[in-house]
């Protein structure tokens, strides 16, 4: 069965990242082009998990989150998070808003993969 990952990434060089480590058949890539977008492909598309580039400019991944954490149907669905390392403050305000796991923008290209499984498996854990 597939799993679908909403990707809110406009960055090209990790969106391209992410499409390498997530090939088909086992995932399927819905991905968030607006803000709106965001909260409407969570609910049409039921991602198994949302990805998230917390320095991106373009999709504010706060106010997303804050969004999808306030909405019953949404606020259980798995987050893996990016940001710069030296970043303390979006690291915590990130954790804060419930994000499932945050890594550096150096692992998260390194292990994309790996990263998206491990969201996914513990949250299949705490569901069972």
């Amino acid at each position: 069965m597939q799993k679908t990952i909403l990707i809110a990434i406009t960055d090209l060089f990790f969106y391209t990242k992410v499409r390498d480590a997530l090939r088909q058949p086992e995932y399927q890539l819905e991905k968030a082009r607006t803000q709106q977008d965001i909260v409407d492909k969570a609910v049409s598309a039921g991602p198994r998990a949302i990805l998230f580039n917390m320095n991106d400019l373009t999709l504010d991944a706060f106010q997303a989150l804050e969004k999808l954490k306030a909405d019953a149907r949404l606020k259980s669905i798995p987050s893996l998070a990016f940001a710069n390392h030296e970043e303390v403050e979006t690291w915590k305000r990130a954790k804060a808003l419930g994000v499932t796991k945050i890594v550096s923008r150096n692992e998260f290209s390194a292990r994309t993969r790996e990263l998206v499984e491990e969201v996914i498996n513990s949250h299949d854990v705490v569901k069972s």
